[in-house]
């Protein structure tokens, strides 16, 4: 109807119960009665006014309870306030009263539908078959079951291969029409967990436990979502009270048991790791990784903590291994951060350090991830300068004798003169190799230059060393060092030329 009546006075209701109370009422008064609240309860219900039809349908029932059609039309009602188990209850009783009731049928599979009992909808439609085969209100029923079989189908044959990105798909194309089916819900909401969307999985099992406060399955999914971030204890109280409520529920119960086993191995590898058994903890944090692959979190921590003893037992490129496989598994994981880019440090691969810590800048500015970006850059810039120390052989800190000692070495392995009956590509070679030992030399023997080019500051043209003929520097070198010659030669007494 266009209107909605907003009061009784829209409907013309009389009293019923006038007859006075000593009077005995017949069976016919009383069926007379039931009827006339039926009527009532129907003029509500076209008029969409379906909590007021429901209480005159309950009058009815209430003074005839074996009448089928008061339990079809009540189911009707039930419908519309969609309290479907409620409808679908009666619509069983009607069809219960009255076996060949084709409208109670078709509100049985009406309600099994919405409530995603597929079995039960497709058992009842067989029914309905068998004695009323040309009925065509019925065509729309069997393509929703249709449609909705296919999608549970496809569900689980996804869900048993883990693809739970599928699942979820298929799960929202049943609740197209099982629009109350709780199972269907929190399955997508199991998925939702598996795939680390834990706000949305909570989400759905905290509505279903607004209406159902003792629903495992929804304080399952609730405990998945702590378990799988971490948050063991909480998890474990949500487990128990799964078990407490049904302790059948297997999934729990084997999540419960992972979760306490992956607990129990972690542990022990902190324990290890605290007494400096390196190795062992390793051996114990790689055990624990077997547990529960799905538990993304926890395994990105086994991950951090392989790379971090790694590390200590000096194993750079598998601490770098570790920190990647744990960056793989939660990608804003600022410590597997800090961590690879330290072993990048320590394996002098400046440029990748210096990219994982702009990237830990961008998620935390503190002053230490910024001191730490600048030792990086200034690393990289070092390292794509001449290695002047390399050049000549001699660590960092080298004196000014063993600067003097290197030099001379040097300077008389690659002296082009040496060299003078090698090939054109080997000459050249040595003169390059020659040129830069004069470079090197004229840096490190400045204790001014020295201390810049420690610093990482440029040393603009080597500082005119360019512009310095090596073989002059070689030759003055030696007559300052007191060196004996053979003419021009060495004091080998090899015969070299200069100039």
């Amino acid at each position: 109807m266009e209107a909605m009546a907003s009061s009784d006075s829209d409907i013309n209701v009389t009293s019923t119960s006038t007859a006075d109370e000593n009077v005995e009422q017949t069976g016919e008064d009383i069926k007379k009665l039931a009827d006339s609240k039926k009527e009532i309860a129907n003029q509500y219900y076209s008029l969409k006014q379906y909590k007021k039809a429901l209480v005159m349908y309950n009058e009815a029932l209430s003074l005839c309870p074996d009448v089928p059609r008061y339990y079809g039309n009540r189911a009707a009602c039930y419908m519309m306030l969609k309290q479907y188990r409620d409808a679908l209850a009666d619509a069983k009783k009607c069809i219960q009263l009255e076996p060949k009731f084709t409208k109670g049928y078709i509100r049985v599979i009406k309600c099994c539908l919405v409530l995603g009992d597929i079995v039960e909808a497709e058992t009842m439609l067989q029914k309905l078959l068998e004695f009323d085969p040309d009925n065509k209100a019925i065509t729309g029923e069997q393509k929703d079951l249709a449609y909705v079989k296919k999608y549970f189908e496809d569900a689980n044959t996804a869900y048993n291969a883990k693809d739970y990105r599928k699942v979820i798909y298929c799960m929202d194309r049943c609740c197209d029409v099982s629009t109350s089916c709780t199972h269907f819900k929190l399955t997508k909401a199991e998925c939702l967990a598996f795939l680390g969307r834990y706000q949305e999985a909570q989400e759905i099992a905290n509505d279903t436990l607004h209406i159902d406060k003792n629903n495992a399955d929804a304080i399952y999914i609730r405990g998945m979502c702590l378990y799988f971030q971490d948050d063991v204890d909480k998890a474990f109280v949500h487990f128990q009270q799964v078990l407490r409520l049904a302790p059948d529920h297997d999934k729990a119960l084997e999540i419960y048991k992972r979760a306490r086993c992956l607990r129990k191995k972690k542990e022990e590898g902190n324990a290890a790791f605290k007494m400096r058994q390196y190795q062992e903890a390793y051996n114990i944090y790689n055990e624990a990784l077997s547990i529960d692959p799905q538990n993304i979190m926890t395994n990105a921590k086994l991950h951090f903590n392989k790379a971090t003893v790694a590390a200590k037992l000096g194993r750079l490129k598998e601490s770098v291994t570790e920190c990647t496989e744990a960056l793989k598994l939660d990608e804003n994981y600022l410590k597997a951060l800090l961590r690879r880019a330290a072993s990048y440090m320590e394996l002098k691969e400046y440029e990748e350090a210096v990219r994982d810590l702009e990237q830990a800048c961008k998620m935390d500015k503190t002053r230490e991830n910024k001191r730490l970006l600048a030792e990086a850059k200034l690393a990289l810039k070092k390292s794509k300068r001449k290695d002047y120390y390399k050049i000549l052989g001699i660590d960092k800190n080298a004196s000014t004798d063993d600067i003097k000692k290197a030099y001379r070495k040097r300077a008389m392995v690659h002296h082009p003169d040496r060299h003078a009956n090698a090939t054109e590509g080997e000459k050249k070679e040595q003169e390059k190799k020659f040129k830069e030992v004069g470079e090197a030399y004229g840096i490190l023997s400045d204790p001014k230059k020295r201390s810049r080019y420690d610093r990482g500051h440029d040393i603009d043209d080597n500082e005119g060393f360019q512009d310095i003929d090596p073989n002059a520097m070689f030759h003055t070198f030696f007559q300052q060092g007191n060196f004996q010659f053979q003419g021009d030669g060495f004091p080998d007494g090899f015969s070299f030329q200069f100039g």
